[in-house]
């Protein structure tokens, strides 16, 4: 019988058929796909004919078609809904793929025709699609290894394996940590809550099956509890847990884990050559340097620092009017910022939620980008994954362009946070494929949903990136979407944010859950004037986790992380009642993986240019400026990775922007 992984999918638009695929079948497939792959590449590498673009480039673009639908499916499933027999499979699958893909690039006679290729690159005839595909595809193979020899090959591919598996502990740590600890909420506790709130926590009460309301570490719940529980004890204990992810001791503590991980990522980088493992992450990146993402954090940090100290002082003044001494602690902030909100803008959280629920967002979101770039969404009926997932035909001119899907609400098969994935990505070769994409979100479920404005804002930005991968159309899957420089990656996403904050957008679909009356025109003023409410705040804990970040790959890896957090905040001056975003032991960006180590600095970097880019709008004819929207695709959104970053920003801008955009769109300087 043949796995139903590997079957040929009959499904709509060629989705994977989740209804019919067991945890059982994952296992033996990934071995019968990594074997297929395995002759793939042998009979490509061992091709007697003389290398050439056709038989040794497009060969590797178009092999590994099994692999894809395995690694697609199963880490889809893998970190929005994970269960014990998931997490197992992943801790085997990591040293087993490593080991596959380091087979890959380490095989001397693949590289040798890769190699061939690229020293007769000026004498081949080439697309200028494909000469990039040639300069990435050598890059990539020399980055991974494949010019060592001797021990210096057999070391690289032990290291990438136990990073591999170091990676993929780290994550169900800290997924074990969030989903075990909860706190009761006793009648009494639930005091000041707003009912948006208590009706969350009962929601995670029922599905932890608990007695009554409980605090979880999901920030969808958490954050609001830190906003708006008058209980002081509560919220230390609420925010001490939620710190302390990854570092409770035992079997899921992650700082030993993030020590040799840090470790060998410093060991791999000077295998290839280079001082640091920073320098060999950036040098693909925009940045270039670590020097220049330093510069740029540093730039940024003291006027949020600045402004962050005066915030402090006022927030100070309102707990002692409320009879409390001391000083202002971490689990105090958001409390009295939310009071400070409320008094300075008269801007209730509360009172705000109605107006934004998901379905009218997700509409919105929807409704932007058919003004912009003529897309039109049709709910589809289709299996997916899990049953909160939905999903979408993806149109243009009657023209299918992708299926996209939402997953929208958190609970405790899901990791923390939000993500863009694609399960199938864009591409013309071997053969037209439309993308299938995937946004994950971590949202309060209720009936109905509503969102937090961060919420809202989180969810027009995956959906930015979910753009990033529709609307792609290059010729080879490993340029198209979102394959592109990590501190580019984050542009459309953040752009898109922008279109949030556009008052006809709000005015339209931020509609009351239970009347439909539209938002009355003074919140929807008191929520535009307040989009920069706290941005001291939010600035330094986010800038503070990019320098640990650089500090962490800059240099000699360090044997105590956690030391040597303590040491960059120290040299930064880190207001003490502000935690960095994400510290070392639950920094899932920086240790999970290689994506974004030596890379948390991205999101700034990206901002830098969509505040510019945004602005690009605003100076033609606005928001939804045909002229603009289409230089946004057929420049930034359509190109993929096929050209440098620097260089489709600026075919879409004609010039780069400096960091003085990013300050006044944050209101850190006067606009």
């Amino acid at each position: 019988m043949t796995n139903p992984i590997l079957s040929d999918w009959t499904t709509p638009f060629e989705i994977a058929p989740f209804a019919r695929i067991s945890d059982d079948d994952f296992a033996p497939a990934l071995e019968q796909a990594m074997a297929a792959h395995n002759a793939q590449i042998d009979e490509i590498a061992n091709n007697p004919e003389p290398a050439s673009f056709a038989n040794t480039i497009e060969a590797l673009e178009a092999a590994g078609e099994q692999m894809d639908k395995v690694l697609s499916d199963f880490f889809t499933v893998a970190g929005a809904d994970s269960n014990p027999a998931r997490e197992e499979l992943q801790r085997a699958f990591s040293p087993k793929l490593s080991a596959h893909f380091s087979g890959i690039s380490s095989n001397k006679a693949l590289f040798q025709r890769v190699a061939d290729l690229w020293a007769r690159k000026d004498q081949l005839t080439l697309t200028d699609e494909q000469a990039r595909v040639l300069m990435l595809t050598h890059r990539g193979f020399v980055r991974a290894g494949a010019a060592l020899d001797g021990d210096d090959d057999t070391r690289m591919q032990e290291i990438k394996s136990r990073l591999a598996s170091l990676g993929t502990s780290f994550t169900q740590n800290l997924l074990a940590d969030e989903r075990e600890w909860s706190m009761d909420l006793p009648e009494d506790d639930l005091e000041g809550l707003p009912d948006f709130v208590v009706d969350t926590a009962r929601a995670a009460g029922d599905e932890k099956g608990a007695d009554g309301p409980v605090v979880t570490l999901s920030r969808s719940l958490i954050v609001p509890f830190l906003q708006f529980s008058p209980r002081r004890d509560l919220r230390a204990k609420a925010y001490r847990a939620w710190t302390a992810r990854g570092a409770n001791g035992g079997d899921t503590d992650n700082r030993e884990i993030a020590a040799e991980i840090l470790s060998l990522r410093e060991e791999r980088a000077k295998l290839l050559g280079y001082s640091s493992f920073a320098d060999y992450k950036l040098e693909t990146e925009m940045a270039r340097t670590p020097d220049r993402v330093r510069d740029l954090l540093m730039q940024v940090w003291e006027p949020a620092k600045k402004r962050a100290d005066a915030d402090a002082e006022i927030l100070t003044t309102m707990m002692q009017e409320d009879g409390v001494n001391g000083p202002l602690e971490a689990w105090d902030w958001r409390y009295y910022a939310e009071k400070r909100r409320k008094a300075e803008h008269d801007l209730d959280e509360a009172a705000l939620k109605p107006y934004l629920r998901l379905d009218r967002m997700i509409e919105a979101a929807f409704a932007c980008a058919n003004r912009l770039f003529g897309l039109e969404f049709t709910p589809l009926d289709v299996p997916l994954y899990h049953p909160d997932c939905r999903a979408w035909d993806v149109t243009r001119d009657g023209q299918h362009i992708a299926v996209f899907i939402g997953d929208y609400f958190a609970r405790g098969s899901k990791r923390s946070g939000a993500w863009c994935s694609a399960m199938r990505g864009q591409a013309k070769f071997p053969k037209e494929q439309a993308p299938i994409v995937i946004n994950v979100c971590n949202f309060a479920k209720g009936d109905p949903a509503l969102l937090s404005y961060d919420d809202a804002r989180t969810l027009f930005h995956e959906f930015g990136h979910a753009l990033h991968q529709m609307l792609s159309n290059v010729t080879y899957e490993s340029i198209s979407g979102t394959s592109v420089a990590r501190d580019f990656v984050e542009l459309p996403s953040q752009l898109f944010e922008h279109w949030l904050e556009v008052p006809e957008v709000l005015a339209e679909f931020a509609t009351h859950a239970e009347t439909g009356e539209p938002m009355p025109q003074d919140m929807l003023d008191k929520v535009l004037k307040a989009a920069n409410f706290d941005q001291g705040f939010q600035t330094v804990e986010y800038v503070a986790s990019a320098l640990v970040d650089l500090a962490f790959h800059d240099g000699a890896a360090p044997s105590d992380p956690m030391a040597k957090q303590a040491e960059v905040l120290a040299g930064i001056g880190m207001p003490k009642a502000i935690g960095m975003r994400h510290a070392t032991p639950h920094f899932a960006h920086v240790f999970a993986g290689d994506g974004y180590s030596s890379g948390y600095y991205s999101y700034m970097w990206s901002e830098v240019m969509d505040a510019d880019a945004f602005a690009a709008f605003e100076e033609a004819g606005g928001a939804f400026d045909a002229e603009r929207a289409k230089a946004l695709e057929d420049n930034i959104l359509s190109t993929g990775g096929s050209r440098e970053a620097e260089d489709l920003y600026l075919a879409f801008r004609g010039r780069l922007p400096g960091v003085e955009a990013l300050l006044k769109g944050r209101g850190l300087i006067a606009a």
